[in-house]
Parts: C-alpha cells; structure tokens; sequence
C-alpha cells in the first residue's frame, strides 16, 4: 500500500486520500480511513467536520510521523561511545542523533584511537579534516553544534583560527625600524613602490623601512597572527609602529580598536604627518570631499583626536560632521616625491 507520508504534507483532506489511493467505493474509502487510523497513519480533524454521508467521515486528517524503533540507537549510545562523551541530549532526542550519528561516530571514533593528537594545536580545518574528512565541518557551524551537544568546547579540539596573511614590503630587516600599517590597497601600493623606486625611504618627513597592507578591519585578526609568524626583527620593543588609515569614522575606529587590542604589548601610533598631509592638501587645492558612507558608527574616543593640536582636532571633527571624508587615495605616488623635493 501507499504512504500517506510520503506527499510531505501535515494535513490532507478526504477527497485527497480517496484519489491518492484511486478509491471509487464510498464503503471502500471507509475502510481505508478505519485503517489508516488504527494503524496510527492519519488523526481526524474534528474541527472540519463530518461529511455527512453514512457511516460519516471527518473531511480533514492530520498525517502523523512514523513511530520509530530507536532502541538500537539507544543501545549505540549508552554502550558503544566514548566514555567521555555527554550522551544526555541525544538520549532525549533520538530523531536528532539519527541525524547526526554518522559525524558522532566519527567523533567518538577519533577520541577512542587518536586523542593524543589533540596535544598538539592545529588550525581549524585541518582538524576538521582529520576528524570529519570534511575541512569546512566546523567553520560552516555544524560540527560547533554537534559538538556542544555532545558536551564539548571547541576549545577542547586545541585548534587556531587563521586569517588572510598580511601583505608586507621590507626595505631591510635593520632594527629597530619605522613601521607603517596603512588601511588601504591603492595606498600600499603606491607607498612601496616609491620605497623601491626611489633612493629615499623618507615617506611625508617619517623614515619608513617597512609597509603593512592592513586591509580595513581584517587587520585587527590578521595582526593577532602576524605576531606568531612574523620575522624576529618586527618585535624589536623599539621599532615604531604608525597607522594610517582613511580620515572617516570607520578609519579611525580602526585605528582606535587596534590602539586597544594591543595596547598592553604594542603601542601603536597614528601617522600624524600623512593625516596632516592630507588635510592641507585639500585646503590648498579648494577640493570638494566625498560623502561618507551611511549608517557609518559614529561612536569615536579620543585616542585618534588626542594626537592633533587643536586646529586640526577642528578641522577633523568639522570634516566628520558634515558627512565627509577624506580618503588615504588623495596621495598619489607624486605627492610622495613632490615632498622630498621641498
């Protein structure tokens, strides 16, 4: 006979029962729905109502799901995982470890044979990979999921995050040295490419030996590992690490949140000389600025302001207020020689 339950619908009517199971007899179609309810396949909608025929049937039925048999599964999970595993919330939801048993074996089956792998950190997908043999399982989310049911922390996989490499241009490894994180491709760019072209390093009055492609707000996670990979001479406590970054909100909220992450190990200071490039620049030539982008975070401190005398402090905050910006892309490769030209 055919299943009900195989039209994926939660409610039928009478006359959809009668054509799927091509019934012509009323007496018939009486048996049928007797069947179907003892054999707990349909439940009578009782709020639609009697047909009205003899013996009456109820015009509307619910299609239950099909009673499963998980007492293996429950055998599987109280006897056959691992010992350390949590088996609480999928012992009360049986349909959701069907699911998901292929991945929980998988689990339970590495912890059984290489638990001592996990003494050593690895990334994310890699780990993901020699557990699940699928390496994006934990990054797309669901093996997080399954994990937290089963009582684990991801902390507990002993993996690292990784991020896009940070992109950088080192004229020497001399220490210590002037380094400069500047927000923007165009910006990067144009910045190593008068390091390599021309004898001077001297960048807007600032001798500048290395460039950092800080790529908006990535910088904040790509710096953080920057830190475990980076060539020794970076981490010299003397070298002088300056940010710059779009005369925006959003530019100087990168600033400001960088300046706090690393603040404890790091002091990271603004370009002050580029900023101020930038603003003279525009006076000078009369320059229209652009609109900022909308719904920016409005919501600053002091950090980035408090580097500025007071009439640029001023200047800044009346470019801010009136829905502009200034961005990094006003200094081109000729403003950078012009200047050691003076």
């Amino acid at each position: 006979m055919k299943d009900l339950r195989t039209l994926n619908v939660k409610k039928i009517e009478l006359s959809e029962i009668k054509s799927f199971y091509n019934i012509k007899e009323y007496g018939e179609l009486n048996n049928l729905i007797c069947y179907l309810i003892d054999n707990k396949i349909i439940k009578p909608i009782k709020s639609s109502k009697t047909n009205g025929m003899k013996p009456a049937l109820y015009n509307k039925y619910f299609i239950l799901k099909e009673d499963k048999d998980y007492c293996k599964y429950k055998n599987e999970i109280n006897y056959e995982l691992n010992p350390l595993i949590n088996t609480g919330y999928y012992l009360k939801n049986l349909d959701k470890y069907e699911n998901d048993r292929s991945y929980i074996l998988s689990f339970s089956k590495f912890l059984n044979k290489n638990i001592n792998k996990l003494n050593k950190p690895i990334s994310k997908n890699e780990r993901s990979f020699e557990i699940w043999q699928k390496e994006k399982f934990l990054s797309e989310g669901k093996g997080e999921k399954i994990l937290k049911n089963l009582g684990f922390k991801l902390s507990f996989l002993n993996i690292y995050e990784t991020s896009e490499p940070l992109s950088y241009y080192s004229l020497n490894k001399n220490e210590p040295q002037n380094i400069l994180i500047v927000e923007n491709k165009d910006t990067f760019y144009t910045f190593r490419k008068y390091l390599i072209d021309n004898k001077s390093n001297n960048i807007l009055g600032q001798n500048i030996y290395t460039i950092i492609y800080g790529s908006g707000k990535k910088i904040y996670r790509s710096f953080n590992d920057f830190k475990q990979w980076a060539e020794p001479y970076f981490f010299n406590n003397e070298n002088n690490i300056l940010y710059f970054g779009d005369l925006d909100y959003e530019g100087i909220l990168i600033y400001e949140g960088l300046f706090d992450v690393f603040k404890e190990n790091i002091e990271i200071k603004l370009f002050i000389d580029a900023y101020i490039f930038m603003i003279d620049k525009c006076n000078s030539n009369n320059l229209l600025l652009p609109k900022s982008k909308e719904m920016q975070n409005k919501n600053i401190k002091d950090i980035f302001l408090s580097n500025f005398n007071e009439k640029y402090s001023n200047i800044i905050l009346n470019i801010l207020t009136s829905g502009k910006y200034i961005p990094q892309e006003i200094i081109n490769i000729n403003d950078l020689e012009k200047f050691n030209e003076i």
